[in-house]
């Protein structure tokens, strides 16, 4: 899965937040105030997002309507595992991230290791 730059990212928030595909024009609604962006702007990061298979869309009119292809879990299981496949250590990543899980991500985390080898 394709990092996602700050703005892509604060696009996928929008999406992200609603049951339902939005357009260009209520994406743009949608967004923080302060970000102050042009509706050309918003259209052209759905079309990155679009290429970078981060949402699909549909025709909705003279409009398109776009909606995300992955939830937000799904995404950041995604780059969790682009770190570990990038890193000359994976264990090490692993190892640290361990050291710092609370009690609840780590009895999360054995539940579901648990479950796995059952599995297997």
């Amino acid at each position: 899965m394709p990092r996602l730059g700050k703005l892509e990212a604060a696009v996928m928030d929008v999406l992200w937040s609603t049951d339902a595909s939005l357009t260009v024009r209520e994406v743009l609604e949608k967004m923080p105030p302060q970000r102050n962006l042009a509706y050309t702007t918003v259209m052209t990061v759905l079309g990155n997002l679009l290429r970078k298979g981060m949402v699909e869309r549909e025709p909705v009119g003279r409009a398109f309507s776009y909606r995300p292809t992955v939830t937000r879990q799904g995404a950041a299981a995604a780059s969790l595992r682009e770190i570990l496949d990038a890193s000359d250590d994976p264990r090490s990543v692993l190892l640290h991230f361990a050291e710092t899980a609370t009690d609840e991500e780590s009895d999360l985390l054995r539940d579901v290791l648990s479950r796995r080898a059952a599995e297997s």
